[in-house]
């Protein structure tokens, strides 16, 4: 089975990921910033939605690079705890330090949480493979990647040779740009699960500048698009076999191509 993982950002992708069958959500704020560490209200909201499958948290402290500072590390590890504590059934980090995988801060996230995902900064390094060798030996569960590109379905030959260097230790996860159109070429390189943000962006007009990234009158924001994760939903049904389940009618909501 490939799993379907759903990146959600707010209670809408919560009740969307419920109504599309997702088997895992990612759990974050800030996707624009490409995820940070969501509030820990969320959590606990997300872990308490009826329907809701897993919730694995993604605890990045800050945007930017992922060479962390020990403060920041010190924050990471606590929110770990947090998220944990709010029930949630995994977390989602990454760090490096020096073009290698950071395994101090991924030893001590292993050693309190058992259910661990290291997410795409893995993207950022010239030897993914080792990497992925590395982290098999500290026990983590699955690496998000996009095989360094900035979508996925470029990337195939790379993403399946992490596949084989996994060698089944650790859950190879695809994700980055992917498309209904990509899923099946994806599934065909082995891989474990497919994530998607499947966003779209709801338009609004805020009548001052909040912040060097929303100019006055000239905003939206970014929320789960339900037409969006059905069709990548149907894309890896069709793939593997997978039944969809069905969806309220008027509940889905139009594609757009930020997903």
């Amino acid at each position: 089975m490939v799993a379907f993982e759903l990146a959600v950002q707010d209670s809408h992708g919560l009740a969307v990921a419920a109504r599309v069958g997702a088997d895992r959500i990612e759990l974050c704020s800030a996707l624009p910033l490409g995820g940070l560490t969501p509030s820990l209200a969320f959590i606990e909201a997300a872990v308490a939605t009826p329907g809701i499958p897993p919730v694995h948290v993604l605890v990045r402290p800050r945007p930017g690079g992922f060479d962390y500072s020990p403060d920041e590390i010190a924050l990471l590890l606590r929110d770990v705890r947090h998220a944990l504590n709010a029930g949630a059934s995994g977390v989602v980090i990454g760090g490096v330090r020096d073009d290698r995988i950071d395994s101090g801060l991924v030893g001590r996230v292993t050693g309190i949480c058992g259910e661990v995902t290291f997410h795409r900064a893995i993207d950022t390094l010239s030897d993914p493979e080792s990497a992925i060798k590395t982290l098999v030996s500290y026990g983590v569960k699955r690496v998000l990647t996009s095989a360094g590109a900035a979508r996925v379905a470029d990337a195939l030959p790379a993403l399946a040779a992490l596949v084989r260097a996994a060698g089944g230790g650790l859950e190879i996860m695809a994700g980055g740009g992917v498309r209904p159109e990509s899923v099946a070429a994806i599934v065909g390189t082995g891989v474990a699960a497919i994530h998607a943000s499947a966003k779209h962006v709801v338009a609004e007009t805020v009548g001052v500048a909040l912040g060097t990234a929303a100019p006055a009158g000239e905003s939206g924001r970014e929320t789960t698009d339900e037409a969006g994760a059905l069709a990548i939903r149907a894309a890896l049904a069709r793939a593997t076999g997978r039944t969809v389940p069905a969806t309220p009618a008027g509940t889905g909501r139009r594609a757009s191509p930020a997903g």
